[in-house]
């Protein structure tokens, strides 16, 4: 199961944040966690370069894309390999939307359309799309033609 996908600002201020399965007392611990794991280690690291670690038999994928990082954290089957993939499907929506390594301000004015891109990634702690094309199909803020 992915367990939570967190975006947060270079600051380490989290912009948005998605649990699955994790009850509501831990997130606390695992923001905390997490912002810390990327405070300690992103520094001075390229564009997409993942980070890997280990906690509590559950795996984490980490990077920077412009001025935001991206963690995912998964366990049983979603594993080192299969949250690297996750993540690049996220930073690529992402790159999508924003057109280029998002600014804070850009992530921000985007953050609809981002938030939109995670929900069709990710549902209920499933990988469900990876295709980008399907992904840009489903978030156009398009109203039906017919009712």
């Amino acid at each position: 199961m992915l367990l939570a996908v967190l975006i947060a600002n270079s600051e380490g201020n989290i912009l948005v944040e998605r649990f699955n399965g994790v009850p509501g007392e831990e997130r606390l611990h695992w923001r905390s966690f997490l912002v810390k794991l990327g405070a300690d280690n992103l520094k001075g690291v390229k564009n997409e370069e993942l980070l890997v670690a280990c906690h509590k038999s559950v795996y984490i994928v980490y990077t920077v894309l412009g001025h935001v990082s991206i963690y995912l954290v998964g366990k049983d089957e979603y594993d080192e390999l299969a949250l690297s993939e996750a993540i690049f499907v996220v930073t690529s929506a992402i790159k999508d939307v924003c057109g280029k390594p998002p600014t804070e301000r850009l992530f921000l004015d985007k953050y609809g359309r981002i938030c939109l891109c995670l929900d069709e990634i990710v549902w209920k702690g499933l990988l469900e799309n990876t295709d980008k094309d399907r992904i840009k199909r489903l978030i156009r803020l398009k109203p039906p033609t017919e009712f």
